[in-house]
């Protein structure tokens, strides 16, 4: 009986301590990942890619959710492939294991149906629990991260500090309408990027304000012009009452007023008192974000969880072999 209890627990730390290649649990230590990057363009696929450092024991990486295996390459820095174990759920992948490695490895896969598009704008949501990059292909400058208008100008992409859950929409093609103005005797281009129907623009020159009209709800409107033309403190206007907006300074003198009206109506912005904190964004070469964290108990009970249905099996097969 002696003998039965010690095979149960050598069986336990074999699973605990050394998962294989076709393993369904996936443990050892958590790796520490030198680099997260998300690649997205204009495609339904984003590409990602984990850096972890070398390790003289197992680790584990979690994935972005909706991996299949058959996406998935893994190498060391000379790029030779390594051997790795799987964890998941029916198709998809949510951590792999990797053996001991003497030289930092890369993982490599693609999620497909990462992003959706649907009337001109691409839709992309990511959720990690480690802090992550998101960059961006040459075609992509103005995005929308959880609502909050971004331009990213010389900057290649984002930082998201912590990890979180984030929501990043962007145009397919960009619908730009340009209209003239006339202030005294200066003229100026008022840019507005929408893919709301608008018509029934109108610049005020004595109240100094912009009114036009949109035609659809819930679409993004961002309006881009000289700072000068209506002047800072702004008011937005949606049918008579305030709106919430996110504003961006492009270049010098050059602002983006940019907002999500939900109902149907007619903008007025003009120049007057709004108290409305905004929030800055810094120009470095990867835009730092804060989102809300993710906590890592989620995968821990996984794991757990999983080490106790294998415990369970195995020692429903013990027994049973007694009583034989």
């Amino acid at each position: 009986m002696n003998n039965q209890i010690y095979l149960i627990v050598l069986l336990l730390a074999l699973v605990t301590v050394i998962p294989t290649a076709s393993a369904q649990l996936s443990l050892g230590t958590e790796a520490n990942q030198k680099l997260i990057e998300v690649e997205v363009n204009k495609s339904e696929i984003l590409n990602v890619k984990h850096i972890i450092s070398g390790s003289s024991m197992p680790v584990s990486v979690n994935l972005f959710e909706g991996v299949i295996p058959e996406n998935i390459i893994v190498t060391n820095s000379d790029g030779d492939e390594k051997e790795f174990g799987l964890v998941g759920f029916g198709d998809l992948v949510e951590s792999i294991t990797i053996f001991p490695s003497n030289s930092d490895i890369i993982i490599k896969y693609n999620l497909e149906n990462g992003t959706t598009l649907y009337e001109n704008l691409w839709t992309v949501r990511l959720q990690y629990s480690e802090t992550f990059s998101v960059l961006f292909s040459e075609k992509i400058d103005l995005f929308f991260l959880n609502d909050n208008l971004i331009q990213l100008g010389n900057n290649k992409g984002i930082h998201v500090n912590g990890g979180g859950k984030i929501v990043i929409e962007h145009y397919d093609k960009i619908p730009k309408i340009i209209e003239e103005v006339s202030l005294e005797e200066d003229k100026f281009n008022v840019e507005i990027i929408t893919n709301s129907k608008i018509d029934k623009f109108d610049f005020e020159q004595e109240s100094k304000s912009i009114s036009f009209q949109v035609n659809e709800k819930n679409k993004f409107v961002t309006v881009s012009m000289e700072e000068d033309l209506v002047g800072d403190p702004y008011t937005i206007l949606l049918n008579g009452e305030k709106i919430i907006y996110n504003k961006s300074l492009i270049k010098e003198n050059y602002v983006s007023l940019s907002m999500k009206p939900q109902e149907v109506g007619e903008i007025i912005i003009s120049n007057s008192e709004y108290t409305q904190a905004l929030t800055k964004i810094n120009s470095n070469d990867n835009l730092p974000v804060e989102v809300e964290s993710i906590s890592n108990d989620y995968f821990m009970w996984m794991v757990f969880g999983s080490v106790l249905i294998i415990v369970a099996i195995v020692v429903i097969i013990i027994m049973r072999k007694i009583k034989k």
